[in-house]
């Protein structure tokens, strides 16, 4: 018989102080930022939250180089970049041109009646992404939970896209930022980090 106590350590909606030393990381591109951030860049199989005042300010070119090593992590079974409900379509030579392969982007509309949420997170269960981006706007504190558990549980990070104005709201999610526009370069703001402090890194370079 199983110990109950070991049972619950083990699960991954369990979070743990020491839990920010071990995770694992993957270098932002940008070495402002990976000095800000525990562990020295973005965080794995767990939800990231990227706050905007728009879409469009250079929010995909700051996660390029996250979703370039994610893609290239398995090469003998690669998995899915899921998009889901993007505001644009993706344009297939530009992620070529980024060292992206179209071939494994996965474009996903939710038909009518479908919430993202839950699309999302059947995506991120499922171990076939290696990614999963989602746009969202209102979402309740117990569909972020469900994101990041299915993150956990299916090896994969979730990065999710909201306005800006949902800054003040709270959010388990392992990492939030702030994006601001900046005449081609971006302003990140680190609102919440796990084991580590708010930060403000101003002109962070993306074109």
């Amino acid at each position: 018989m199983s110990d109950p106590l070991e049972s619950l350590l083990a699960h991954p909606g369990l979070w743990r102080g020491a839990d920010a030393a071990a995770s694992a990381t993957v270098p932002t591109g940008f070495r402002r930022l990976d000095e800000r951030l525990p562990g020295g860049g973005w965080p794995l199989d767990t939800l990231v939250e990227l706050l905007l005042p728009a879409a469009g300010i250079g929010e995909l070119e700051l996660l390029v180089p996250l979703l370039r090593e994610l893609s290239a992590a398995r090469p003998e079974a690669p998995r899915w970049i899921a998009w889901l409900d993007p505001p644009y379509l993706p344009y297939a030579p530009a992620l070529a041109g980024v060292g992206l392969d179209p071939g494994r982007m996965l474009v996903v509309r939710p038909r009518a009646g479908v919430e993202l949420p839950w699309a999302m997170e059947q995506a991120l269960r499922s171990s076939a992404c290696a990614a999963v981006l989602g746009w969202v706007d209102a979402i309740s504190d117990t569909a972020l939970r469900r994101l990041k558990l299915a993150a956990a549980e299916g090896q994969s990070l979730g990065l999710l896209f909201r306005p800006g104005q949902r800054r003040n709201e709270s959010s388990p999610a392992a990492l939030r930022l702030a994006l601001a526009a900046r005449d081609g370069s971006l302003d990140v703001e680190i609102l919440k980090s796990r084991g580590g402090m708010p930060a403000r890194i101003a002109g962070l370079l993306i074109r």
